[in-house]
This record gives structure tokens, sequence and C-alpha cells, in this order.
């Protein structure tokens, strides 16, 4: 199992993105959150087959809800074992 950490910047808040990147992590069997940072950024964690979390960081480039991404920046972090995917408030 791989786990991997992404910081999305762009127009990324408010615009249903996290909901949208959540559907699809659990449609690809991904577990982790989507958590909106205080700088207008998000954080996502992304835990399971490095092919689905590959694919998962395709489907976040293509602006997914009303987004504009305009960065990402990925990093291999620890596993933490999440049950679920999880928006965060």
């Amino acid at each position: 199992m791989k786990c991997t950490h992404l910081i999305v910047s762009g127009r990324v808040q408010g615009v249903f993105f996290r909901a949208k990147v959540k559907d699809k992590a659990m449609e690809l069997g991904l577990n982790g959150y989507a958590k909106n940072l205080e700088n207008g950024d998000v954080e996502v964690i992304a835990e399971g087959d490095e092919d689905k979390i590959n694919e998962l960081i395709r489907f976040i480039k293509n602006n997914p809800g009303h987004s504009k991404v305009e960065n990402i920046k990925i990093s291999d972090k620890m596993a933490e074992n999440f049950k679920t995917f999880e928006i965060i408030h």
C-alpha cells in the first residue's frame, strides 16, 4: 500500500473540489482525506494502490467541480491506515 500527500493550489476552495475528490477516491477504493488549508490550498492524503492514486492525481489535474488547479505538490508519506476517505472541515 502506498500513501501520497498532495498540496493542491489554485481555485480549489468553495468549488466542490473536496467533494469531487472524495467521490473519485471512494470510487477508486482509496482511503484518506481532503482538507482546506488556511492559505487557500487543499491538502489531500490518499492511501491505497499506486495505480489508483495516480488515477486520482490525473483526475485532480483535470479540475474537478468548478476548480482551477494551478499546482500540485506531491510527496510520499508513511501510511496511516485510514479506514475511509473523509472531508475534514
